[in-house]
């Protein structure tokens, strides 16, 4: 089964490189497809990414003039492939951990009906970029959280649920995810860890409350979603929210 794996960058050189080789470390566990959509970085990325090309050509690279990360996913899953079967995400800053594939694609393999595997994140401050693990001095904790990496889509639920809601600038990833959860969809919550979400001064947003707004934005319209449709299912139980004090690791 063919996995596409779609990675917006934006001035992300001093990141995509790890971000693509923890992919490719999995290639034997997957037949990948790395969907790479530069949203018009102004560094040294995309140059980042044919140096990786040149060794694996299952990376694909397309480039945009600079519109936004929500722009950028709805860009790469327009590039998906005929025989693509399932869909994933990586952030260019983070990493997929070793082993995450095998695990996960067992899933599909044993229900072929199976829409969805939803597992956990890592957060975590220091990676070591040798072994793409976290450093031995990180601080870490791993939460079943909001992430699109911690989701692999069977390609049908992704043309159920359509594109990401351009009218978000951020928590976009959030809006989805309550979408596809609330389509009711056949899916399965391994403990495998889906990706090291690397905390770093650029992934955070200097107004501190735009997250927050935009995160209750995608709240909001779920609950006008499911209150207009009753055939919609709540989502509760799927990830875990916890006060601000028990993120607080670093």
């Amino acid at each position: 089964m063919k996995l596409s794996v779609i990675m917006p960058v934006y001035n992300r050189e001093k990141y995509v490189g790890s971000a693509l080789r923890s992919l490719l470390r999995q290639c034997d566990d997957a037949d990948l497809d790395i969907i790479v959509v530069d949203d018009g970085s102004t560094d040294a990325s995309a140059a980042t990414v044919r140096s990786l090309i040149k060794q694996a050509p299952c990376i694909r690279l397309f480039q945009q003039d600079n519109m936004g990360v929500t722009k950028a996913r709805n860009a790469g899953l327009k590039q998906l492939l005929p025989e693509t079967r399932l869909v994933s995400f990586l952030d260019s800053d983070d990493i997929s951990p070793a082993g995450r594939f095998r695990v996960d694609l067992a899933c599909f393999a044993a229900d072929p009906d199976l829409d969805l595997t939803y597992s956990r994140m890592t957060l975590i401050d220091s990676i070591d970029d040798e072994t793409l693990e976290p450093a031995a001095d990180s601080h870490s904790i791993t939460v079943r959280g909001i992430h699109l990496s911690a989701g692999i889509f069977a390609r049908d639920l992704v043309e159920r649920i359509g594109g990401f809601d351009e009218d978000f600038n951020q928590a976009e990833d959030t809006d989805y995810l309550l979408r596809v959860f609330e389509s009711g969809p056949r899916f399965l919550m391994p403990e495998t860890v889906a990706l090291y979400y690397r905390r770093h001064p650029g992934n955070m947003t200097k107004e501190k409350n735009v997250p927050f707004r935009e995160f209750m934005r995608a709240i909001h319209k779920s609950i006008k979603r499911r209150k207009a449709n009753p055939s919609l299912h709540a989502v509760d139980g799927i990830f875990d929210f916890k006060d601000l004090a028990h993120w607080r690791f670093l």
